[in-house]
């Protein structure tokens, strides 16, 4: 097969790079839109039965929103970086509805905290403003059902590997690896979190993904994937 066809395995949406999507720096830089808070590390931001009448952006730290599988085990939907949104799917809840999600500072973290009516006379005001935020929505909802078809994948090694390369193309800068190998700042914790899967089931398969010389790690040291490998051991599919 093609290198086209296994671009589109494990696609990283570079056509899109040139559209910009809302973040921080859109708001007015007078302050006049919203208040900054600061939360400290474990702090929840909201919870699942908060009301969805706000939306919120990340001056500094990191924000995870999760949510809970039946048994009650923690799954991260999504990290925030700096500059993001999040909460913006306040513009989909009915009248008065909830969360249904928890935000929390995976570290001390500052944030700007809007109301719904104040951002949305924002995005009624300012045409730029809004054609940035319908692409972050299209942004999110392409990753979304990315992470679906990571879900998916029964397999451990299928499923955490998939998910290694996703999270390649959502969460580091384009042209930053060298000879296929990418360093990605991510927990065995972390990644059990996204999964869905056992914190000792993600440390063993991640062992057979570096016995196989898929990706490499060490205790203090940073993940490195070897992107092009592990896309052909997953898909069976060389790009040359």
């Amino acid at each position: 097969m093609s290198r086209e066809n296994t671009g589109q395995e494990f696609s990283n949406h570079q056509a899109c790079e040139t559209l910009t999507g809302f973040t921080l720096e859109h708001l007015p830089q007078d302050g006049a839109l919203g208040h900054s808070q600061t939360y400290h590390k474990g702090n929840d931001i909201w919870e699942a039965d908060d009301l969805a009448d706000r939306i919120y952006f990340l001056k500094k730290g990191q924000v995870a929103v999760m949510t809970s599988d039946a048994e009650g085990h923690e799954i991260i939907l999504r990290v925030i970086k700096v500059g993001e949104p999040f909460g913006e799917l306040c513009f989909c809840s009915e009248e008065k509805g909830l969360r249904m999600t928890t935000a929390r500072a995976v570290i001390e973290s500052d944030v700007v905290e809007i109301s719904y009516q104040d951002f949305l006379n924002h995005l009624q005001s300012d045409a730029k403003a809004l054609h940035s935020f319908v692409i972050t929505f299209c942004r999110r909802l392409s990753e979304a059902e990315r992470r679906t078809e990571v879900l998916a994948h029964r397999g451990a090694e299928n499923r955490l590997g998939r998910l290694l390369l996703h999270l390649v193309t959502t969460r580091v800068h384009s042209g930053s690896q060298e000879n296929n190998k990418v360093i990605l700042h991510v927990s065995h914790d972390e990644l059990a979190q996204i999964t869905a899967m056992s914190r000792p089931h993600v440390t063993v398969t991640m062992g057979k993904l570096r016995r196989r010389g898929l990706v490499n790690y060490e205790r203090n040291k940073p993940l490195t994937v070897d992107t092009e490998a592990l896309s052909v051991y997953l898909t069976g599919i060389s790009s040359s």
